[in-house]
């Protein structure tokens, strides 16, 4: 155990001690009083005057502040701002009780009290079984688990009923308000039950997801055995990620600077500190273009040679000598052509209830550049496109391979309603390929994908979904092999799509990109395409920096944006544009658009689908990799808070967050615009200072680029303006009504 973990333990012991004390000597009160005759809410009225109450509840409920630099210090991974607003609601209720003589003698303050202890004991004893076992899920004892998850269901609501009475006891006691002036009735007896009336429902809420969340992992069947393309073992025997991580971005920069890589090696909370090793590696990328091709190269070659790839009998070879040898077994083709009536033939774009097409959608396309949504080069890709609609018409040469066909954000109903041919890749699973082959057949064009039995044998659907799809994990090789040998000559756009949560996305990337390796290699005539997201480190043009300088120098003075910066310490709203980086051709703009809440193992999915995008095109490949907008698919505004910072985003000029619908049209037109025009940027013959100028034109970031602050930045403060927005006509009811009762109460009183 570390030395942070024995002070963990140590500081969650002694609260739990510390609350336990509270909890029986507040009870021990309580029961006397009672069995003297008192009346339970009478009872409850003295508990906070009886002996050691006072004292231990102010020293446990202090001790909670170290929190806060627990969170800051990075100790434990609970977001700064959340804890502080939890650990100040109680000390606004620990200051009100301990100055108002009128709220330690009411019912409220026992109840409060007690509802507190009762929390407290089993969530820090909770914490120190999770600290010494080293698995707060499955290893804690059983009891604690249930209680940390289950006591809020009844404390949290008595807790707040308990804290109100002591705000507004407070709020009358001319004690308490001669001692902190007028203001603090209005904050006590009017502001705090406003902020209470909407912000305890989310509190509790919050808790029962979390209490849903923990109860599905506690029971969550064990993982089945690990087969295919698996995380290495590390000297625990388990498949972890983060040293594996740490070791392919440190080998990847250690081809140019040995002394980051071995900054990056000694570096603690990689979960937390990933970023800025990141960043240093796309500096270091930007000395020259045999850096960033030596960084690129350096950082998969190690990625093959550390990740495993197991047989089904538990043999396990790298994954670069996997993919150096042809598989034993092969998957067999089928072909759905489908047989719909019209299919479309030029550019069609669903945005807010409409489609665009022609003049609509170019004067459309204008705007969004002009508002700086998009950048100039992904307008003029489109508008392109609009211009040339044989390239949607004539695609009946090419095939488009969708690694993770059914992805929400691929290409394939745009691709299948304009009748092109696509080889489809994706899970074998029944459910999956009855929707692909029913889109297929609605439409006017062509479906490939492997099966596992004789095309010839398959009599009925049922028995085409049940032999139909693959894994990428697990069959990589056989993919590769049945993809080079398929439709020889004929040119390939490979597209990768796939997309999975945490560690897995790395999994997933790795057997994709040995997929693209290898078919670009081994065919004629392959093109590759990527989806590059905006919450990622990217080259940038100077005039995309120059709009972000105007857009601090607007936003920076208005008195939201002030406060939230000031209130965080400069965590929140942080300025998007950053100094340029020298380097051989030039100086190169840097947007950081990391979202630290995604992980490492985002991070290195998506820089590996970059690095063989520059190592293929500097191989004479054309590359289709552009940055796609934040796109409200299922499983991001499944996370409400996602949801919640999407609608507040576009407060921040130019942010716009787009439907599937629309992003699947325009970054389909992107595609179309660099598999046609010999001037695209994704052309090998198309000249830039450095190979990761590539991810700078075509950009449809959505305003990630052009805004004031960094995306990472301004989560909270969007999540703040939604709701702001939404509860705007109940603040102002409910601002009516407790202003009222509050009067009344204290004419009452008078």
């Amino acid at each position: 155990m570390q030395a942070k973990d024995l002070y963990l333990v140590a500081y969650n012991g002694l609260c739990c001690v510390g609350w336990a004390g509270v909890w029986l000597f507040s009870l021990q009160a309580l029961l006397k009083y009672i069995s003297d005759g008192a009346s339970p809410l009478e009872a409850s009225a003295r508990v906070y005057g009886s002996d050691n109450v006072a004292l231990w509840l102010s020293v446990a409920q202090s001790a909670a502040l170290l929190e806060i630099m627990h969170s800051a210090a990075r100790l434990v991974r609970s977001p700064v701002m959340v804890t502080i607003m939890q650990v100040m609601s109680r000390i606004v209720a620990l200051v009100a009780i301990a100055f108002s003589p009128s709220a330690q003698n009411q019912w409220g303050a026992g109840l409060m009290i007690l509802s507190w202890a009762s929390v407290e004991v089993p969530r820090y004893a909770f914490y120190v079984a999770a600290l010494i076992t080293g698995d707060a899920t499955k290893k804690t004892p059983y009891a604690l688990f249930w209680l940390r998850y289950s006591l809020f269901a009844v404390l949290y609501p008595s807790g707040i009923i308990g804290e109100l009475t002591v705000f507004l006891a407070a709020a009358k006691d001319p004690a308490f308000v001669d001692k902190f002036t007028s203001a603090a009735t209005l904050f006590y007896g009017t502001v705090l039950p406003i902020v209470y009336f909407f912000g305890s429902p989310f509190m509790i809420m919050n808790m029962v997801g979390n209490r849903k969340s923990a109860f599905k992992k506690r029971f969550a069947k064990p993982p089945p055995p690990p087969r295919g393309l698996c995380w290495p073992v590390d000297e625990k025997g388990e498949r972890s990620s983060t040293k594996v991580n740490q070791a392919i971005v440190a080998a990847a920069v250690g081809a140019v600077n040995e002394s980051k890589a071995k900054a990056i090696l000694k570096t603690k909370g990689w979960r937390f500190g990933y970023w800025k090793h990141l960043k240093a590696l796309v500096e270091e990328q930007c000395t020259s273009p045999e850096a960033a091709l030596k960084i690129a190269q350096s950082g998969l070659d190690k990625a093959y040679e550390l990740f495993e790839f197991v047989a089904p009998d538990g043999s396990a070879v790298s994954y670069k000598e996997a993919m150096s040898k042809k598989a034993t077994e092969k998957f067999e083709t089928m072909v759905i052509k489908g047989t719909g009536k019209s299919k479309v033939e030029k550019l069609e774009v669903p945005y807010k209830g409409e489609t665009l097409s022609g003049q609509k959608l170019i004067d459309q396309v204008n705007k969004w550049v002009d508002y700086g949504t998009i950048e100039p080069s992904a307008g003029e890709a489109i508008i392109k496109c609009v211009e040339n609609p044989e390239w949607i018409k004539k695609n009946s040469d090419r095939y488009f391979v969708l690694l993770g066909a059914g992805s929400a954000m691929g290409p394939l109903l745009v691709l299948l309603s304009i009748g092109a041919n696509v080889v489809a890749v994706d899970l074998d699973r029944p459910m999956i390929w009855k929707r692909l082959i029913g889109l297929a057949r609605d439409s006017m064009g062509t479906l490939t994908f492997p099966v596992k039995a004789d095309p010839k044998t398959l009599k009925t659907d049922e028995e085409i979904f049940a032999s139909a799809g693959c894994n990428l994990f697990t069959h990589t090789p056989m993919i590769r092999d049945w993809l080079v040998d398929l439709y020889p000559n004929k040119p390939f756009a490979v597209g990768s799509y796939a997309y999975l949560n945490g560690a897995l996305h790395v999994q997933v990337s790795l057997a994709m990109d040995g997929i693209c390796r290898d078919l670009s290699e081994k065919r004629r005539n392959v093109s590759l395409a990527y989806l590059c997201t905006p919450t990622d480190l990217h080259l940038i043009p100077e005039e995309a920096q120059q709009a972000s300088l105007e857009a601090y120098d607007e936003y920076k003075s208005k008195p939201y944006c002030m406060l939230l910066s000031m209130m965080s310490g400069g965590k929140f709203l942080r300025k998007n544009a950053k100094k340029p980086v020298s380097g051989k051709g030039g100086d190169y703009y840097l947007v950081n658009g990391i979202s630290v809440a995604q992980g490492p193992n985002y991070a290195l999915a998506k820089r590996m689908q970059h690095w063989r995008a520059i190592i293929a095109r500097s191989q004479g490949c054309t590359v289709s990799s552009n940055i796609a907008p934040s796109t409200s698919t299922v499983s991001v505004v499944q996370n409400r808070t996602f949801a919640w910072a999407y609608e507040g985003m576009p407060y921040f000029k130019p942010y716009e967050i787009f439907a599937p619908e629309t992003s699947n049209a325009v970054m389909s037109a992107i595609l179309m615009y660099d598999l046609n025009d010999p001037k695209s940027s994704g052309n090998p013959k198309t000249p830039h200072s450095n190979p990761n100028q590539l991810f700078s034109y075509g950009s449809f970031h959505g305003g990630v680029w052009r805004c004031a602050y960094e995306i990472d930045s301004i989560g909270e403060a969007s999540v703040f303006l939604y709701f702001g927005r939404v509860a705007q006509p109940y603040l102002l009811a409910a601002g009516g009504v407790v202003a009222a009762g509050a009067a009344a109460y204290f004419g009452m009183a008078k």
